[in-house]
């Protein structure tokens, strides 16, 4: 296979694509909106999962790079209830299955793996038309155009290329994360960072869709995701621009919650971060449509479980090895791809699996309660 896969989007499954692609010497062109790789912060702490995602950092061969890069102690976690009781908590003994690294240490590790010039800075996809014969055309926003005969949509939510493949469009999903950060939280919020630990930290309370959450990032920053199931009118009436308005608007809340907690809030030393969750239709799926394809959130956006960018960066590799098993019949390989993607996105994960993966092989039967987990027989 000697034509260059077209792929639009530089995030982690874009990347991962283009990075398997590469092993298996099948050249590839990523175009990316961002104007740099340091023009946008590039989120925070990821669990990169044995089951997924790390399967795909072993099929792009950088699995030695990616334990460079893991920031020991933070598969610790602490759960608390919205009093500051502690639910549980467990160390980080270097044994679990789900360790940690920075979002954008993730990305520059797989973008120094990349030959120079494979990723093009600068280029936002604006629209995309079929042209025939499985070609399709890329319409950029600076007016120039690229013409590819496979072209993969890895360019996240809205993206520009799923409309040739669907009219499905995601959906705001009743509720937001409103993001914090607090710098220096060992000298400056020495409480905060206490209740935090090394690691994560959930904070929960009686009333569903609300919760304080929490990761200890490089250093001492922490960075916050409180969770609010509100109608988007109700957070566009929040001037996010005026800081201290918006931490106490959203803090009121959370009104008898642990002072620790809150803090969280309105402790932050930068002003709060609006984030709606949406989600694309659950089990969507779309006829197939020669020489395109999608991955990741692209194809399956769905609200924050831990599992997005682990299936994303999954789903390159998976696109890259059935693309490299046939490269003289890219149209089967395409329509294997997009079947065990279907498959995978719409088989719910054992819960017993999920627990233990999460909180090891003893779970205390108040967490199961609160997470309204039937208590699990021995």
């Amino acid at each position: 296979m000697n034509t260059p896969v077209t792929i639009i989007g530089a995030g982690l499954g874009g990347l991962t694509l283009a990075r398997v692609l590469h092993v298996h010497g099948i050249p590839s062109e990523v175009f990316e909106a961002e104007a740099s790789p340091a023009s946008r912060l590039q989120g925070g702490m990821l669990d990169i999962h044995d089951y997924n995602g790390q399967l795909a950092l072993e099929a792009a061969g950088l699995m030695d790079e990616f334990r460079g890069i893991v920031l020991e102690g933070r598969q610790a976690l602490r759960v608390l209830e919205s009093d500051g009781t502690v639910l549980f908590e467990r160390g980080d003994d270097g044994t679990g299955g789900r360790p940690e690294a920075q979002r954008g240490d993730l990305r520059r590790m797989l973008l120094d793996s990349l030959p120079a010039g494979t990723v093009r800075w600068g280029r936002k996809a604006v629209g995309a038309r079929t042209l025939g014969d499985g070609r399709h055309e890329v319409t950029f926003d600076d007016g120039t155009t690229v013409v590819t005969d496979l072209l993969v949509g890895a360019d996240g939510a809205w993206s520009r290329i799923r409309p040739l493949l669907t009219g499905a469009v995601p959906e705001y999903a009743g509720k937001s994360y409103v993001e914090t950060y607090l710098y220096e939280a060992d000298t400056r919020h020495v409480a905060v960072a206490k209740t935090v630990g090394g690691g994560s930290m959930v904070g929960t309370g009686a009333t569903e869709g609300m919760s304080v959450n929490a990761h200890r990032e490089r250093g001492d920053t922490l960075h916050a995701y409180v969770e609010l199931s509100k109608p988007l009118e109700w957070f566009d009436a929040i001037d996010f621009t005026d800081a201290e308005a918006a931490k106490a608007r959203i803090a009121a809340e959370f009104d008898g919650w642990s002072p620790e907690l809150t803090a969280l809030i309105t402790e932050s030393d930068v002003a709060p971060i609006h984030r709606p969750a949406f989600a694309l239709p659950s089990g969507l799926r779309w006829e197939r449509v020669p020489g395109v394809t999608l991955l990741g959130d692209a194809a399956h956006l769905a609200l924050a479980n831990g599992e997005g960018a682990n299936l994303a960066m999954l789903d390159g590799a998976e696109l890259a090895k059935v693309l490299a098993a046939r490269p003289d019949d890219v149209e089967t390989a395409i329509a294997e791809y997009e079947q065990a993607m279907f498959v995978r996105c719409e088989t719910p994960m054992e819960e017993d699996f999920l627990l233990e993966s999460i909180f090891g092989d003893d779970i205390p039967e108040r967490l199961l309660n609160l997470f309204g987990i039937e208590e699990r027989k021995a």
